[in-house]
C-alpha cells in the first residue's frame, strides 16, 4: 500500500510499516502506537526475548531520506551523560518513492510532559528535573561535531526576512543543541530528552530558547523555563537566539500549527527587540 493524501490511509500505511518493522526484529507491539509530527513517524513499546524496547518506524521520500537528521538517533548514541533512549538496531526498507527507517530502541520510563509540541497545561515538575535538565543541555552543549542544525546565512535570511534590515543578526557563539527541544520530547516524573535526529551546531541558548518558546501560554512554566536558563536567555547571544527560534515556529504557525501561540510570540519579539535596539 503506497502513502495516499488520506489521513486515515497514511496512519493505517505507518501501522503497517511498523507491524513489518516488528516482525522483521521478532518483537510483539504492545499497546496503541503513538504518531510523530504529521504522522511522518509512528512509534510502539514492544516487547521480544523477556526485554521491553521503543520501536520507532520513519517515512520519507527517497530522496529525502539522507543527511544528518536520517541517521541522527543512530549517531546520538555517542552521546554521554545524557538521559535519553539508545538505538539498539536498525532496519531500512524501500517501498516505491518511500524510504523507511525503524530504529529499535531502549525503552523509557515516565510518560511524555505534554501529547503537543506546545505546552498546553500546568505541569509539576521536581527540581531534580529540572537540574538535570540544565546538566544535560550543559554537557551537550560541549559536545564537538560537524552536524548542524542552522547556519549563519540562513540566520541572516530569517532576521532579514521577520524582523528587517536594522537588526545585528551575527552569531558569535554556536554550541551543540538538541535542535527540537519541546514539550513532547521530554518525559517525567524521570527526564528523558526524545527525538534526537536532528541534532547539531545551532546558536548560543538555542535549546533554552525553543523550549521557552513553546512554554508562553503557560506563564508559570515559561517563568520556570527562563530562571533556569536565566545566565543563557538573559544575554544578547540568548536573545538572538530566541529570536531565531521565534522564526521557526511562526513559519510553522504559517503552515496551520499551534495558532494561538502567534500572539505570544510576536509580543515576546518586540520584547527582545527593544532590549537590542
Amino acid at each position: 500500500m503506497e502513502p495516499s493524501g488520506d489521513w486515515h490511509d497514511y496512519r493505517t500505511y505507518m501501522y503497517e510499516a511498523l507491524t513489518k518493522a516488528a516482525n522483521h526484529f521478532r518483537v510483539v507491539l504492545h499497546g496503541k502506537p503513538t504518531f510523530g509530527w504529521h504522522d511522518r513517524s509512528i512509534g510502539s513499546k514492544v516487547s521480544g526475548k523477556h526485554e521491553k524496547h521503543w520501536l520507532r518506524v520513519v517515512s520519507e521520500k527517497k530522496w529525502w531520506a539522507q543527511g544528518d537528521w536520517w541517521e541522527g538517533n543512530l549517531v546520538a548514541n555517542k552521546l554521554k551523560g545524557i538521559p535519553k533512549p539508545y538505538v539498539i538496531d536498525v532496519y531500512e526498507w524501500e517501498d516505491g518513492e518511500i524510504q523507511l527507517r525503524a530504529e529499535r530502541m531502549t525503552f523509557a520510563e515516565g510518560q511524555v510532559c505534554s501529547p503537543t509540541q506546545e505546552l498546553r497545561s500546568r505541569l509539576e515538575l521536581s527540581d531534580l528535573w529540572w537540574s538535570e535538565l540544565r546538566a544535560s543541555l550543559d554537557t551537550l552543549s560541549s559536545w564537538q561535531t560537524e552536524r548542524t542544525i542552522t547556519g549563519q546565512e540562513e540566520v541572516n535570511r530569517r532576521f532579514l526576512v521577520f524582523y528587517g534590515d536594522d537588526v545585528e543578526s551575527e552569531v558569535t557563539r554556536w554550541t551543540t543543541a538538541h535542535g527540537d527541544l519541546h514539550w513532547a520530547n521530554l518525559m517525567s516524573p524521570q527526564l528523558t530528552i526524545l527525538d534526537w535526529e536532528g541534532w547539531g551546531r545551532a546558536p548560543a541558548g538555542y535549546d533554552a530558547a525553543t523550549l521557552y518558546c513553546y512554554s508562553l501560554l503557560i506563564p508559570e512554566v515559561a517563568e520556570r523555563v527562563y530562571k533556569t536558563f536565566e545566565d543563557i536567555l538573559d544575554t544578547p547571544e540568548g536573545a538572538l537566539a530566541q529570536l531565531y527560534v521565534i522564526t521557526r515556529l511562526l513559519r510553522r504557525i504559517d503552515k496551520g500549527d499551534y495558532m494561538d501561540l502567534a500572539g505570544p510570540l510576536h509580543r515576546h519579539a518586540r520584547k527582545l527587540l527593544a532590549r537590542l535596539s
